[in-house]
């Protein structure tokens, strides 16, 4: 086999980056749902010709794509032309962790030669199931989140089998918008299978497939080296905590070790995990993910390496406990699986602040998720909108403010008012839900609707609030979210079937991020900055910092007898991410 040489390699890892990028925005720019087109909840990847992830984006949710259809369909049987569909979580073992995300998969060749995968998974809103979005707090088996398609081939040849889409479609309350999703989403494959065809013809089949090991080995390799830089010889330990299931049960503990052996292994343990949940907070963790999760933090020094399947192998053993909230039990609900892997994600974090002492980020909030459906003008409508939260603060720097969950993003204002029946009245960043500290924490959001449509109903999903997430080296806990309806019926964080009319208005608060470092480290001036930017309020400013603003300036004089007297009293409350490790 040609080896592949190092500029050949960049050049074949910039091509393959851009078919991905160029699925993406195809994707982008002919779906029909919200949140697929302005939220944008998708995501692509390319394979080698045995079913490994060679090229993906910054998205450490999944597993193995590919595995699930060669148990069904062996890869040595694929033909030209051919597509294949899943959705089901159990089925997949994880790699698609709630049924919402329709994963699209085809075999690229090369005269006749298989050179590798494309894959295309999106969030389709609705799927059927208990209610409009599929995704329900009051979901207690998987059964009512909708519909369970096993992994199957939809294209043989080029020929589709319409019989399976409009099975598909029927299960959904809106299908008009199901079919320009699926049409979306399938072009978007066969995009990416005609450039990865493009690029075996340009190269050679034998170089790609030598480009794509190289990027495999050099990730697992850069990520080995990383984790042993950060980990030492023995057993690190942490846990966290969601507050609920929606169903009066919990609290739930995530308790994660990660072992380093003399030898340079590296195992995973969640065997301590709590049970799994009656209602819907269960995640079927694939076994890839602690890598997944672990490797795109590593590799933020490493911007030249890809996050590939090179990630997980760097892991040698995943434990998981059968029954357990990482690993429960088929029919277990699943459909708000996001409050536990945003925790799960915190607490990989939280492991390597025990490891390195603190020099880790400090925890995030789980993003929001609300669904309000009703009846507006004669129609149907489904809003479902995932809002952004504030990050954890960082040994260099604040955490982020309003971020939903890697690339995605928060719904503009216009395009709601304009496709919903809402009136948007607040939006705005969420003053002090950052934890105070060295570092503020990134602070999370303030959504204020007034209800246009004569009736809805309206789901919430909000964690964090029994259990904010932590701060590091000192840095405060990040706020808490709420849901209040016309300013004072305050809404459970899990429910649904919460009844809306005509001229309601409900004002969602989301939390923030923990901080790092001592509050009164950080600079008057920057506290400062933060009070008239309106992110942290002036009472905020003299309780936690030590910095007295009125009406936006600075009282030099107060603050300084601010700070001498909490430093001298020792009056300073701290909830650090220590308090979090069992």
């Amino acid at each position: 086999m040609p080896s592949c040489d190092p500029v050949t390699l960049e050049i074949i890892r910039g091509a393959a980056r851009a078919a991905q990028a160029e699925m993406e925005a195809l994707l982008e720019r002919t779906a029909m749902s919200a949140f697929i087109r302005e939220k944008k909840d998708f995501y692509t990847a390319l394979f080698d010709a045995e079913g490994r992830m060679a090229v993906g984006s910054d998205l450490p949710i999944f597993g193995d794509i590919v595995g699930p259809v060669a148990e069904h369909f062996p890869i040595e049987t694929m033909r030209e032309g051919d597509l294949y569909w899943y959705n089901d979580c159990y089925g997949s073992r994880g790699a698609v962790s709630h049924s919402n995300d329709q994963v699209f998969l085809a075999p690229a060749f090369h005269d006749g030669r298989r050179v590798g995968f494309v894959m295309g998974w999106a969030h389709f809103s609705d799927i059927g199931g208990l209610r409009p979005g599929s995704i329900s707090p009051d979901a207690t088996d998987h059964f009512q989140e909708g519909i369970i398609i096993p992994p199957s081939r939809l294209m043989r040849d080029g020929q589709t089998n319409d019989d399976l889409l409009r099975t598909f479609w029927r299960n959904s309350r809106f299908p008009t918008q199901s079919q320009g999703d699926t049409r979306a989403l399938m072009a978007a494959v066969r995009l990416g299978e005609k450039r990865l065809s493009e690029i075996a013809a340009r190269f050679g089949s034998e170089t790609l497939s030598d480009a794509f090991t190289q990027l495999l080995t050099r990730t697992e390799a850069t990520i080995r080296a990383e984790l042993a830089a950060i980990f030492p010889v023995g057993t690190t330990r942490f846990a966290d905590t969601i507050d609920t299931d929606g169903h009066g049960n919990g609290p739930f503990t995530l308790r994660l070790a990660l072992t380093r052996t003399e030898d340079d292994r590296f195992i995973f343990d969640a065997t301590e995990t709590d049970d799994q949940a009656p209602g819907p907070v269960n995640l079927l963790m694939h076994p890839d993910v602690p890598g997944m999760a672990l490797g795109l933090y590593v590799l933020q020094r490493h911007p030249g390496q890809v996050l590939n399947a090179g990630a997980p192998a760097a892991i040698d053993e995943v434990r998981l406990r059968d029954g357990s909230l990482l690993a429960p039990r088929a029919p277990a609900p699943l459909g708000l699986r996001g409050v536990t892997m945003m925790r799960l994600l915190a607490a990989l974090h939280g492991l390597v602040a025990v490891a390195r002492h603190g020099e880790a980020p400090a925890a995030h909030s789980a993003y929001v998720v609300i669904a309000l459906r009703g009846l507006a003008g004669g129609k149907h409508f489904l809003l479902s909108d995932g809002i952004g939260v504030g990050y954890g603060a960082r040994p260099f720097a604040d955490g982020t403010d309003a971020v939903y969950f890697v690339a995605q993003e928060n719904y503009p204002v216009e395009f709601m008012e304009l496709s919903y029946p809402v009136r948007l009245r607040t939006y705005a960043i969420n003053r002090d839900s950052g934890g105070a500290g060295r570092y503020r924490g990134g602070c999370g959001v303030v959504r204020e609707f007034e209800v246009l449509a004569d009736t809805s109903m309206l789901a919430v999903r909000i964690d964090s609030v029994v259990n904010p997430p932590w701060g590091v080296a000192g840095g405060l806990n990040g706020g808490s979210g709420r849901a209040v309806v016309n300013g004072g019926r305050q809404l459970a964080p899990l429910s649904d079937g919460n009844m809306l009319k005509k001229g309601d208005v409900f004002r969602i608060e989301t939390g923030g991020g923990g901080g790092w470092g001592h509050p009164f480290d950080r600079s008057v001036e920057d506290v400062l900055a933060d009070v008239q930017g309106g992110f942290v309020s002036e009472e905020a400013a003299a309780r936690d910092y030590g910095v007295a603003v009125t009406d936006g300036v600075l009282d030099a004089t107060r603050t300084q007898a601010l700070r001498a007297s909490r430093a001298t009293a020792g009056l300073f409350h701290r909830r650090e991410y220590r308090d979090a490790v069992a």
